[in-house]
């Protein structure tokens, strides 16, 4: 995370940005950019490997680079939803400014938004799956699947005591 996430000055300086820059600035919140590296590090390693071994092929990199960035801001949308509707993100809550808590988005677009991008990592997928077979969605399939349970479906893993873990592990 960028600035003092997780820091009531990081909640401070979100609501600053979104006063200044508006409905933008509110989904660039919500996407939560400062995550991203989870995503792109080891997308890198792997093309780096793959190139290291005369396999590398950028529309496979650029594919597999934009399907976890997908996967990681749909699960960072579904998040913000999830926690939202289930009354978590309160005053109380130490962190970021969560956009549909704040009001500056509408609950029910930020999880559309979030199955937008998992819908968007599927079709990157398919291009990966068509190169290097089934084992990809697998991956892919889990890596939706547990994007939405983190804080998604009865008994999401961030309220279960397995989210910290599922971040570890996981990405």
């Amino acid at each position: 995370m960028s600035g003092v996430a997780g820091s009531a000055s990081g909640r401070t300086n979100a609501k600053r940005a979104h006063a200044s820059g508006g409905r933008l600035a509110a989904w660039v919140s919500a996407a939560r950019p400062g995550t991203l590296l989870a995503s792109v590090v080891p997308v890198a390693v792997g093309a780096a490997l793959a190139a290291a071994d005369s396999g590398f092929d950028i529309a496979l990199t650029v594919a597999a680079l934009a399907g976890a960035m997908l996967i990681q801001v749909g699960t960072n949308l579904y998040n913000d939803y999830g926690d939202h509707v289930r009354g978590a993100d309160t005053e109380e809550r130490v962190g970021p400014a969560r956009a549909s808590a704040e009001g500056w988005l509408r609950p029910n677009t930020v999880r559309a938004a979030a199955t937008l991008c998992f819908a968007g990592a599927a079709a990157a997928g398919a291009v990966l799956i068509a190169a290097v077979g089934w084992p990809i969605l697998v991956v892919g399939v889990v890596s939706i699947l547990l994007g939405y349970a983190y804080t998604g479906g009865p008994r999401p893993l961030a309220y279960v005591g397995l989210g910290d873990i599922f971040v570890l592990v996981f990405f």
